[in-house]
Order: C-alpha cells, then structure tokens, then sequence
C-alpha cells in the first residue's frame, strides 16, 4: 500500500482486523460480525455485512462450538507445510450460523466419514508458519470432537 501500512487502514475501517481475529483465536475466543440492518453474523474480519451489503457491523463472540461440515486428512503436503502431515483441515458451521474453516484436533487413522455432523468446539490454535506464497505466519482455529 502506498503511503499507509494495510493494518494502519485495517483499523480504521474494519471493526474486527485479521490481527483481532488471531489473537482471539489464541486466547481461546472465536470473533465475529454482527450486521445491525440484518442481524446475521460472520465470522472472517470483512468491511461490509456478507448478507445484506450494510456497512454497520458490531464485533461479537460466538460460542465456538458447532457442527462438522467436511474434512479431508492431508498426508501429502504442499511445500511449506512437510512438518505437518497428517492433519486435518475442516469446516465447521457455528451454532450461531455462519461457517469457519480451521483444523481438526483428531487422529488421522481414525478420521472416517463417520465424523461429518459431529458436534465439535474451539479447542486451540494453529499457527502456519508461512512460505514464499503466503504473507506470512497465519492463525486458525483448532477444533475438537466433543464426545
């Protein structure tokens, strides 16, 4: 960005930065965006609601828990990420609705299908290191199967 720092301008225009969000997660807090024209929520740091477009979003914590969606094992790994197989990406859908990609805290050999519309919760963090594609080292949520 020319002239100003993007977290310089993150703060300025968006309620909830990339950074908040991280740092949330970190502490053990999944962070989202309430619309006040819609009243639906988000949960990924976004200038205007995904919903209705309005421009008045009120940060908000969700419960971190919610249902399994999909998976996939990763055993086969991309450059940058050869420390970390097997893990398990996956999606979840807060109970509060909206949808949140992050990893699943789970044993690989034992990851069937079988897991899809299990209830899981925030459990921790995971932070990628980051290569020569990315900006850089990045948090997402680790959730855990609540048995």
């Amino acid at each position: 960005m020319v002239g100003r720092e993007r977290e310089e301008m993150d703060k300025e225009y968006l309620v909830l930065t990339y950074a908040d969000y991280e740092d949330g997660i970190r502490d053990g807090k999944l962070l989202g965006l309430r619309c006040a024209a819609c009243k639906k929520i988000t949960c990924h740091p976004m200038p205007v609601c995904q919903w209705c477009g309005g421009r008045t979003l009120e940060r908000t914590e969700l419960s971190g828990e919610g249902e399994l969606v999909t998976f996939t094992v990763i055993r086969v790994p991309s450059e940058g990420f050869e420390d970390d197989v097997p893990y398990i990406p996956c999606l979840m859908k807060t109970k509060e609705g909206p949808c949140v990609v992050g990893r699943l805290d789970y044993d690989t050999a034992r990851a069937t299908q079988e897991l899809l519309g299990k209830q899981v919760k925030l459990s921790g963090a995971y932070t990628y290191k980051g290569d020569k594609f990315s900006g850089g080292p990045r948090t997402c949520p680790v959730f855990g199967v609540i048995e």
